[in-house]
Formats: structure tokens, C-alpha cells, sequence
């Protein structure tokens, strides 16, 4: 009998946690800041590893670079976002970025990270490198 009531507890748990897991799922996502491609207006870079982009008038995102290039912060060079189905981002494997100048000259960046700033991170970003 108390094989049972151990297996009865098992199967209870595992349904109890499955129940959980959308919910998490679904907080998870409803947490997420998304965007259009075409809300994105402008960037900026500070480093070769660091872009941050504007995004409508009042939203900030940084996104941080596996590979930087040092291409970022030389004159007329402009980021280039290839959109593959959905222009919705979410995440950075939604981005697939690469520099760019007006000769032809085109080099790929690996987003590894993006992060939606607050007011506060936003501010405290030197003029100059505020997109």
C-alpha cells in the first residue's frame, strides 16, 4: 500500500510543477522588452564592445559584443541588421548585426547580450555616447 501513496505522490508532484511551469514561462515572458526593427533610431558606441541603440524617443538598449571591432567608432561606418523572418527583437539572437561603410567594406558583430536601460542607467551614459 505505501508503494502507492509514494507513486500517487510522485505523479501529484510532477503535475503540481507542470502547472507552475507555464505560468513562470509565461511571467518570464511578459517581463520582456521587445521592439520593431523599425523603432530603432540611432546608435552609439563608447567602446569596440559596447552599442547602444535608441529605440522610439525615450528607450535605451546596450548591447554588448562577443568579437568587438574597432570599426564602431571610426567615422561613416554605419550598424547594418539583417531581418530574417519576424523584425521583432526580443533577445540578442534576434540580431543579426554587422558595421558597415559606403565602399563595401562589412564586418559581422555577435550580439552576446542586449539590455533595455533605466531612466537612470540612461542618464548616467556621457552625452556623447547617447544615441
Amino acid at each position: 500500500m505505501s508503494i502507492k501513496i509514494f507513486a500517487a505522490g510522485l505523479i501529484a508532484a510532477g503535475l503540481l510543477g507542470l502547472s507552475a511551469a507555464p505560468t513562470m514561462a509565461e511571467s518570464s515572458h511578459a517581463s520582456r522588452d521587445c521592439f520593431f526593427s523599425n523603432q530603432w533610431d540611432g546608435w552609439r558606441s563608447p567602446s569596440p564592445d559596447v552599442i547602444y541603440i535608441r529605440v522610439g524617443i525615450n528607450d535605451v538598449y546596450r548591447l554588448d559584443l562577443s568579437a568587438g571591432s574597432s570599426q564602431l567608432q571610426s567615422p561613416g561606418m554605419h550598424l547594418v541588421n539583417q531581418v530574417r523572418g519576424s523584425n521583432s527583437i526580443c533577445s540578442a539572437l534576434d540580431l543579426d548585426l554587422s558595421i558597415a561603410d559606403t565602399h563595401g567594406f562589412s564586418e559581422p558583430l555577435i550580439v552576446r547580450a542586449m539590455t533595455k536601460l533605466t531612466p537612470a542607467e540612461v542618464a548616467a551614459i556621457p552625452r556623447e555616447y547617447r544615441p
